[in-house]
């Protein structure tokens, strides 16, 4: 009952929020850089902070999680509306880390990685976010992490928490895994729920001890790092949107469908989760081990994304 009322909600939200966004005009109109065609309703995400706050409203999140979640949302929100200066964007996802580390006890820990813990946050979040580029994509790959958390012992408590966003992603999902989706996920979507998995992770990390649950991120981790790195060798701005991930390659340059890669790459983290998970109930999720599935990960993306850029290449003479 408590989740049918919650589904219940969420779909009462999205719905009401449609109608605000059509009658405001809050939309996506596509660009060069874009990898849709169609004008699009922005912001649909904006169900992912409210299922976080029905969930505090629930008694099974906690506040600091809920005040951060709610703090990057409205920024990001209103960055959706009228883009806005780095300056509160960067601002609030420091203050939103803060929360974080209050949540989980990190300033009763050694203080020299409340620093690494802040870059890995900060930087994931943007990452999350600059990979949220085709229909599909960012909720499905959500989905494979919360389902990956949900089975994991030292999560047993914030179970309710996890199902709640994993039936707001189910909802977006209705309406973005589409081949002309109804919205977009929007910063508003993307940031916050990037809030949430990152918060996950850190607490992951902590709880079991064990760092190679990092790999959860790895298929977007590699993507967007490599992307990174190619992008300072050509010297370009790498906080500016851009089409050169190779999802986008394989979307915008190759054709193929967007819901298919979005679907590959979550299938790719599943195995990868399945095999994480595996690795840590039978006591192997070594450090070693994790480098060499990260070593095996890369290169694998480097071959393919070297075929997919000879191909677009070849296609675009």
């Amino acid at each position: 009952m408590h989740y049918i009322i919650i589904t219940f909600l969420l779909v009462f939200s999205e719905l009401l929020y449609f109608r605000i966004a059509d009658r405001y005009n809050i939309i996506d109109k596509p660009n060069h850089r874009s990898s849709h065609s169609r004008i699009t309703l922005r912001g649909g995400g904006i169900i992912f902070p409210i299922a976080v706050l029905l969930s505090y409203l629930f008694g099974d999140a906690s506040w600091p999680l809920a005040l951060a979640i709610v703090l990057v949302a409205v920024i990001s929100f209103i960055d959706d509306l009228k883009p806005l200066p780095q300056l509160p964007r960067f601002g609030s996802q420091i203050i939103a880390f803060l929360l974080v580390a209050y949540d989980l006890h990190l300033f009763e820990g050694a203080f020299w990685l409340l620093p690494v813990v802040m870059v890995f946050l900060i930087g994931w979040i943007n990452a999350f976010n600059f990979m949220d580029g085709i229909n599909g994509i960012t909720v499905l790959y959500a989905l494979t992490a919360i389902i990956s958390f949900s089975v994991l012992p030292v999560h047993e408590t914030s179970v309710p928490l996890l199902v709640t966003v994993g039936l707001s992603c189910l909802v977006f999902g209705f309406f973005n895994v589409r081949k002309i989706a109804k919205t977009f996920a929007g910063d508003v979507g993307s940031i916050s729920l990037a809030l949430f998995l990152g918060y996950f992770m850190i607490k992951t990390i902590i709880d079991s001890g064990q760092i190679g649950f990092i790999l959860f991120f790895s298929i977007y981790g590699i993507d967007a790092v490599i992307t990174i790195l190619y992008r300072i060798q050509k010297k370009e701005n790498i906080f500016e949107a851009h089409r050169t991930h190779l999802y986008q390659y394989l979307a915008n340059e190759l054709g193929y469908s967007q819901i298919l890669i979005s679907s590959l790459y979550a299938a790719l983290q599943v195995l990868v989760n399945a095999i994480i998970i595996c690795l840590y109930f039978q006591g192997n999720l070594t450090l070693p081990i994790v480098l060499c599935i990260v070593v095996v990960l890369a290169l694998a993306y480097l071959a393919v994304r070297s075929r997919v850029f000879r191909r677009a290449c070849i296609k675009n003479q």
